[in-house]
């Protein structure tokens, strides 16, 4: 039964890992490799996350800093402060996915609870009568994604993608070519998050320069199950079910650059650089293997039955690790503000993310494909934030704009069709009690992804998602 070769067709759909040599053989089926760069983009993207005040004005705090979640836009604005803080928040994400599937509509919806943010900005004056009055030390864990998502799709009647696939078969029984029902599922959880430690000061309140160390880690783990039911020329039916987990664990780290320069008490601008991320060893545990009869064919888990007569069949559990390395993109971010006093303000971020240069084992043969589809299949990236505040004595009222660019270019996947970019607009309050602080924020953000069950893109997932944060903020 091995012969069915069911085996293949979950790997355009999970985001799993092997070598760019397996990857090859694979292509025969799939035409393109897309997981492990749709592993790199996912591990080099950040959603944005930060303090409550900083996600009410979608992160636009280049120019501004004070907030310490400012810090990961800019190291510099740090010393901005002039006071020592302690910052602590929570989060709740709501998203609901409505996904598309050869006509069917299928809708889920996935919440998320954690930490999003902890953190401390330490601010010194010097003491001494130097134009440099002025320093600060700054540590802070930082949540930049949060993986969990889960839907399930399906489809009937889909023709059999395997007919033509079978060597040699001469036997037309064994071939089980007419789909009845097919039913796919996805489930992921994990998250990437950051530890960022910085040191920052001011030349004579004007300048203001800072750099920071950054410490990554990621942890992932995908779960793909496809059950199918065939039937073949005698009216026999299969019933097959494939299941592929992937289990990846990364550490990395990367280098941040910024200044903020104060034109004047309104106008600001801002410029920070961060480099790429080196992971120096991507682990990933997973059961995709080859099949013993096909070695060009990969399969994880899988169980099947007849109904006529015939033995059922189960596989073992069989996972191997793959080792890699990974280099992702670097980020340049130019901001602007204008200060209206104690009344309020206007701030706006530009970044730009160079997804072409994600890099797997640069010296590593096997992954010169996979890297070769980054600079073919993907574009440098664009985003703008805009954030304004405005206060009225203790209270204050925010919002913001978030568009993001989004650096796919297959059109099967809704590259370069604008579909697939990232909007979202956020609204927030904050009161100050004197040494402690309150903030509150809500985002909605939209945009489409494309997953793949038998061709590119024939899962359209739609997704609306809701976040509120909550921040509480201590004056040391």
């Amino acid at each position: 039964m091995k012969r069915i070769l069911v085996f293949a067709i979950l790997i355009a759909s999970a985001i799993g890992a092997y070598s760019q040599t397996e990857a090859d053989q694979l292509n025969r089926y799939l035409l393109r490799t897309l997981d492990l760069n749709q592993l790199g983009v996912l591990f080099a993207k950040d959603h944005h996350y930060g303090t409550a005040r900083f996600e009410s004005m979608s992160g636009a705090f280049g120019a501004l800093g004070t907030d310490i979640s400012a810090f990961s836009i800019n190291p510099a604005g740090s010393a901005v402060s002039k006071k020592s803080s302690a910052s602590f928040t929570l989060a709740n994400r709501s998203t609901d996915t409505g996904a598309q599937y050869y006509g069917n509509t299928f809708n889920s919806q996935n919440n998320h609870f954690n930490v999003s943010q902890a953190g401390a900005i330490l601010a010194f004056d010097t003491g001494f009568n130097s134009d440099w009055n002025r320093f600060a030390f700054t540590v802070n864990y930082k949540l930049k994604s949060d993986f969990d998502n889960s839907y399930l799709v399906e489809g009937s009647g889909i023709d059999n993608p395997f007919f033509d696939q079978i060597p040699n078969n001469t036997d037309t029984n064994n071939l089980y070519d007419q789909g009845i029902s097919d039913t796919f599922h996805a489930t992921q959880r994990g998250h990437s998050s950051v530890v960022n430690l910085g040191f920052s000061t001011v030349h004579q309140n004007k300048l203001f320069l800072g750099a920071s160390l950054n410490f990554h880690n990621i942890e992932l783990n995908r779960i793909t199950s496809l059950n199918e039911i065939n039937e073949n020329n005698q009216g026999d039916l299969l019933n097959f079910t494939n299941t592929f987990e992937s289990i990846v664990e990364a550490n990395g780290f990367s280098l941040g650059l910024g200044l903020i320069y104060k034109f004047n008490k309104n106008l600001r601008f801002g410029v920070a650089y961060e480099s790429p991320t080196w992971y120096t060893e991507i682990i990933d545990d997973t059961n995709l293997h080859p099949d013993e009869l096909y070695p060009q064919h990969y399969m994880g888990d899988f169980d099947y039955s007849v109904n006529n007569g015939l033995p059922s069949s189960s596989s073992e559990d069989i996972y191997g690790n793959l080792i890699s390395s990974l280099r992702t993109n670097s980020r340049v971010t130019l901001s602007g503000a204008y200060i209206f006093g104690k009344r309020g303000l206007i701030s706006i971020d530009y970044t730009y993310r160079n997804y072409p240069g994600i890099r797997y084992g640069e010296n590593n043969i096997d992954f010169v494909n996979v890297n070769r589809f980054f600079n073919s299949d993907y574009r440098a990236s664009h985003s703008l934030s805009i954030g304004t505040e405005w206060r009225f004595d203790r209270l204050s009222v925010r919002g913001g704009y978030l568009y993001e660019k989004n650096p796919n270019l297959l059109a099967q996947l809704g590259g370069n069709t604008n579909k697939d970019n990232l909007r979202g607009i956020s609204t927030g309050l904050g009161y100050n009690f004197g040494n402690t602080k309150i903030d509150l924020s809500y985002r909605r953000l939209d945009n489409q992804d494309y997953q793949s069950v038998y061709g590119l893109g024939d899962v359209i997932l739609n997704n609306n998602t809701s976040r509120i944060t909550g921040t509480i903020t201590f004056t040391l």
